[in-house]
């Protein structure tokens, strides 16, 4: 039995979450919502304790409410903040691969917030690093070392270019070097997984955009190859504590 009490949300308690679920599960009225998401989810994406203690119900909502899908979802991306809730998120392991089928079903629909869908899943899967980066492949960038001469390196995947560079931050990216797709065949792990649900769903953009994120880039200093996505998931993965909610 929780003690909501003293469960932290931002106003200091969370004596107000368990009355507004309860409002939710009646008649979901909007005002309702508002003052949950300001509870769970300040500004869609400040999570606190209460925002995982409230977890299962909103789960237990989302198979017949997007909002609460929506917001479950929301939660699981800010997991990985400093929130002070790792043993209440250890405790959510069964509710949040709920979650994670929930929103694979809500994917299947292709529905026209795609792509925050699928930064909701993965972040339920463990992936916070992916669900915290990853863009529509129109203009994104990923900051990096090269991990033979630890040169930073600026890497672009968008419509003005797919390519590595030295980034000058006075005449841009300079010392352009062409990076190169990865072939779906070679794709493994998380790369085949998120690459397989795109096809699945007849993403064609993310598609793309993924074989060149988990393709290999050229340093411009030193001219070695590396794996881009395996640079930036090695130096970007959340602590382990974090992730072992997710089995």
């Amino acid at each position: 039995m929780i003690d909501w009490a003293r469960v932290l949300d931002p106003r200091g308690t969370a004596g107000r979450v368990p009355a507004l679920l309860e409002q939710v599960e009646r008649d979901g009225g909007a005002e309702a919502w508002e003052e949950l998401w300001y509870e769970l989810c300040l500004e869609g994406e400040t999570v606190v304790p209460a925002s995982f203690a409230a977890l299962p119900r909103l789960v237990a909502l989302a198979p017949d409410n997007p909002e609460a899908l929506n917001l479950a979802g929301s939660i699981m991306r800010g997991a990985i903040q400093h929130h002070g809730a790792d043993d209440l998120l250890l405790k959510c392991a069964d509710v949040v691969a709920q979650l994670r089928k929930l929103l694979d079903q809500r994917l299947k629909s292709r529905p026209a917030g795609y792509l925050n869908a699928f930064r909701h899943l993965l972040a339920a899967d463990g992936q916070y690093h992916w669900s915290a980066v990853l863009g529509d492949f129109t203009d994104d960038f990923y900051h990096l070392c090269c991990p033979h001469c630890e040169v930073e390196v600026t890497v672009a995947i968008g419509d003005y270019g797919r390519y590595s560079a030295i980034r000058d931050w006075n005449a841009g990216d300079m010392e352009r070097r062409d990076l190169k797709p990865a072939s779906p065949e070679d794709l493994a792990g998380t790369g085949r997984w998120m690459h397989d649900t795109a096809v699945r769903d007849g993403q064609d953009w993310l598609v793309n955009g993924l074989t060149y994120l988990f393709g290999r880039a050229e340093c411009p200093r030193c001219a070695s190859t590396f794996v881009i996505a395996a640079e930036y998931a090695a130096a970007n993965l959340p602590p382990l504590c974090s992730r072992a909610a997710m089995g």
